[in-house]
Order: C-alpha cells, then sequence, then structure tokens
C-alpha cells in the first residue's frame, strides 16, 4: 500500500494505491495526508478500508503527482551522515547527528521543476531517505522506541545551493530555495519497509549515474536520529526528517564541479519507495 496525493499545487486530493497498482480514493476518510490524519491512525484505517472494499476506485491518468503528505510542519535535516560522503568531501565523519532545518513551503511533488536561484552557479543535488513522522516523538527514552514513531518512508531530493549554504555557519539559507525538496512520489507505510537501514538509493544526472549507495553507510541510522532529535525538539504527526545523502554529489567531484544548470535532467529513486524525475528551470 502506498499513499499519495495528485493534483495541482494547492489542490491535491488523498489517494491510496494498493499492492496490485490500483488506485482508490481516500476522500471519504479524509481531506488530505497530513499530521492530523496520521496522528489519527490514518494509515491503518487506510488500510482497513482498502482492504474492506470500501473506497472507490480511481484513475491517476493525466494527474500530476504532488508531495505524499500536506506541507509539514517542519523540516529536519541531517547533514554529513553517510561514511563516503563525508570523505568525499574531506569532511571528519561527525560524532552526533550534524541538524539544520530547511523552511517548509520547499516540499513539492517528485516531478516539479527544481529552480535554480538567480545568480546560482553552484546548485546541487541529494537523494535521501525522508522519514515521516506519525506520532509526537518526545524526549523519548531509547533508541529501540523510535521507530514506533515513524508513519512511514518517501523519497527526498535535498537540493542545496552550496555558495549559500557555506557562506555562513548556518547551512539553511542554502536549503531553503524555493522548490528545493522534491518529495514522493509516495508515502509507503513503515511496515511496510522491513529495514529502513537496508535501502539502495541511487541518482541520475541527464541518464549519467552520479549517486549509488546504501542506506547500510549511514553513521546515524533512522532509530538514532529520530530518538537524537526528540531530545532537542518535539517532532510531530507529518514532520520530515531528511537523513543525508551518499556520496557522489556534485560538491565532491573534481573541479569543473558539475553542478546543475537549466535543462539537466535529475532521477532518482530509492528501493520500494518509488522513482523520481525533475528538469532544473533558471528562476
Amino acid at each position: 500500500m502506498q499513499l499519495l496525493r495528485l493534483g495541482e499545487p494547492g489542490s491535491e486530493r488523498p489517494f491510496v494505491r494498493a499492492g496490485d497498482g490500483t488506485t482508490y480514493e481516500l476522500g471519504g476518510l479524509t481531506a488530505d495526508i497530513d499530521g492530523g490524519f496520521l496522528a489519527a491512525d490514518g494509515i491503518a484505517r487506510a488500510a482497513a478500508a482498502l482492504a474492506a472494499g470500501e473506497l472507490p476506485a480511481a484513475s491517476e491518468t493525466g494527474l500530476r503527482v504532488g508531495s505524499p503528505i500536506a506541507q509539514p510542519g517542519k523540516v529536519v535535516c541531517i547533514g554529513m551522515n553517510y561514511r563516503r560522503h563525508a570523505e568525499e568531501t574531506g569532511a571528519t565523519p561527525p560524532t552526533e547527528p550534524v541538524v539544520f532545518m530547511k523552511a517548509p513551503d520547499v516540499v513539492v511533488g517528485p516531478s516539479d521543476d527544481v529552480l535554480i536561484p538567480r545568480g546560482s552557479v553552484s546548485t546541487d543535488w541529494e537523494v535521501e531517505l525522508g522519514v515521516v513522522i506519525g506520532n509526537t516523538a518526545r524526549y523519548l527514552e531509547s533508541v529501540d522506541d523510535a521507530l514506533e514513531h515513524v508513519a512511514g518512508y518517501v523519497v527526498s531530493n535535498d537540493v542545496s545551493e552550496r555558495a549559500l549554504q557555506f557562506r555562513t555557519p548556518q547551512w539553511d539559507k542554502g536549503k531553503s530555495c524555493e522548490n528545493f525538496n522534491p518529495l514522493g512520489p509516495a508515502l509507503v507505510p513503515a511496515g511496510e519497509v522491513p529495514d529502513p537501514q537496508d535501502l539502495g538509493l541511487r541518482l541520475w544526472v541527464n541518464g549519467e549515474k552520479k549517486q549509488d549507495s546504501s542506506t547500510k553507510d549511514m553513521i546515524f541510522g533512522v532509530a538514532e536520529i529520530v530518538h537524537h532529535l526528540s531530545q532537542v525538539m518535539v517532532l510531530r504527526p507529518g514532520d520530515l526528517i531528511n537523513t543525508g545523502t551518499p556520496e557522489g554529489v556534485a560538491l565532491g567531484q573534481p573541479d569543473p564541479k558539475p553542478y546543475l544548470r537549466d535543462g539537466d535532467v535529475i532521477e532518482l529513486e530509492i528501493d520500494g519507495l518509488g522513482r523520481q524525475r525533475q528538469t532544473a528551470r533558471q528562476a
């Protein structure tokens, strides 16, 4: 089962895709796939309604695929969280998660354009495992409890403008430009992802593979990240966590670095979570 939102920006409607690929409307169950839906055990209710044959069939033909969750309350990101990514950039692997934020309104659909900021010459790609919170996580006592607070997983492109990112010690400016977080195509419930630390993730630019790794290479796993964040902030239903990117970003490649240019096509995927395709456009 996969949860998705289809329709034009600002007018997306909720749907569910069954294991056989058939799509059904969720509008009779919820107005949207958001924090309220997730907090009210929405995924389990959707699964039950699907199993009972209570949902009307629908067609995805001609409909834009939006972000699978409505705009989150916050987007929390983890930097330098893959061993080989730290190596390629010459960074010392961190001893605790490196945390920064993205503006929530940069979350867009998986096929929406990546907008290169005006004057940018260093806009970069980052395929990442996105984690969506399902119920409030506050001062979790144990790492072992952390995954109980995860609603599901999603493909995330943590687009970055490197000159802005490293201009000051605060990374947020280089992470919060318009359309800088394509998300989706679907939210896959946590129960259907046996091990978030055993997922292959890949990214191509203009058909050339740039990133090809596994979440096994994470320095801090999903459970560690959720537990750590719960000690310094309250994670609420619908919040998104970007868990870091593997090696292969433009920043880590030899000069001249192949940063994104107008017209470039970015494709990315994670095992079992689906695939994205965007075109880079000058803002």
